[in-house]
C-alpha cells in the first residue's frame, strides 16, 4: 500500500484517492478515510458492482465517494484516474496506493506473461501512480503500500510466490524523503501480514497456525494504520516502513 498525506493545515475540504479501493484492505481503508471526514476516490479493474455499492454504503452515510475504473498496470489509466479525482474534488491530499496482485506457483512455475503483470501492478504502478499525484497535491502526501509477500517460499515452500514488491518499495521510502517536492509531506510503506482478503481466502487456515495470535488480520486494522498515518499528528513518521503482522515469522 502506499499512503500520502497533506501539510500541516487542513484544507476546507479533504480528499484521499485510493488505487485498489474496491474490496479487501483497499475497501476497507476508503471506509475509513470516509469516516474520518475525506472525501475519496478509489480505483477498481473490473468488479463494478462492488465498487458501486462502496460508492452506495458511503454517500449514505454522508460522505462523498467517486468509484473510478482504471487498471495499474496500464500507466495511461493510472494517469486519468489521479485526473479524474482532481476533477471531482479539486485536489488529492492523501494518496493510498493499495492495487496489487499475486500469481502462485513455483518459480520454475510462474510464467513470463504471469511475471510481467506482477511487476508492472506492484512495483511500476506504485511509481506512477505517485509520480502522477505530485504535481496536483498541494500540501504533499503520505505513502502506503499493501505488501502479500508473506506467501514467499519459507512461508510456503510448495506455492512460492514472486516477492515483487517489498524491496523496491523499502528503498523508495527513504529515498523519496531527498528529493520530495513538498518537505513538510510524509511518506510511509505499510507492509500488511496476512489479512483476511480474497487472496487469501484458500490459506487461512494454514496462515493462522503460522501466526503467533493464532488468527490474521481483518482488513479494517490495516486500514487504522492507514487512518492514523493521514493525520497530522503523524507527520514525524515518514521515510519508514512499518510492517503490520501480528508477529508473524517465517
Amino acid at each position: 500500500m502506499n499512503v500520502m498525506n497533506s501539510a500541516s493545515t487542513t484544507p476546507p475540504s479533504k480528499t484521499a484517492l485510493v488505487f485498489g479501493g474496491s474490496r479487501g484492505i483497499g475497501a476497507a481503508a476508503v471506509q475509513r478515510l470516509a469516516a474520518d471526514g475525506y472525501a475519496v476516490a478509489f480505483t477498481y479493474v473490473s468488479q463494478a458492482g462492488k465498487a458501486n455499492e462502496l460508492v452506495a454504503s458511503i454517500e449514505a452515510s454522508g460522505a462523498k465517494a467517486l468509484a473510478i475504473q482504471a487498471d495499474s498496470a496500464n500507466p495511461d489509466a493510472i494517469r486519468q484516474a489521479v485526473s479524474q479525482a482532481v476533477d471531482c474534488f479539486g485536489i488529492v491530499n492523501v494518496l493510498v496506493v493499495n492495487a496489487g496482485l499475486l500469481r502462485m506457483g513455483t518459480i520454475d512455475a510462474v510464467n513470463l506473461e504471469d511475471l510481467d503483470l506482477m511487476l508492472d501492478v506492484n512495483v511500476r504502478g506504485v511509481y506512477l501512480a505517485i509520480q502522477a499525484a505530485l504535481p496536483i497535491c498541494e500540501m504533499g502526501l503520505v505513502s502506503s503500500r499493501s505488501a502479500a509477500t508473506w506467501l514467499s517460499a519459507p512461508a510456503w515452500p510448495a506455492r512460492a510466490s514472486i516477492n515483487s514488491r517489498r524491496p523496491p518499495l523499502q528503498g523508495w521510502s527513504k529515498g523519496w524523503r531527498s528529493t520530495w517536492p513538498h518537505a513538510e509531506s510524509p511518506s510511509t510503506n505499510i507492509q500488511p501480514g496476512p489479512t483476511r482478503t480474497d487472496m487469501t481466502a484458500g490459506a487461512i487456515d494454514m496462515l493462522v497456525e503460522r501466526s503467533p495470535l493464532k488468527r490474521v488480520a481483518e482488513p479494517e486494522e490495516i486500514a487504522g494504520l492507514v487512518s492514523y498515518l493521514a493525520r497530522d499528528e503523524a507527520r514525524y513518521v515518514t521515510g519508514s516502513s512499518i510492517t503490520i503482522d501480528g508477529g508473524l515469522t517465517l
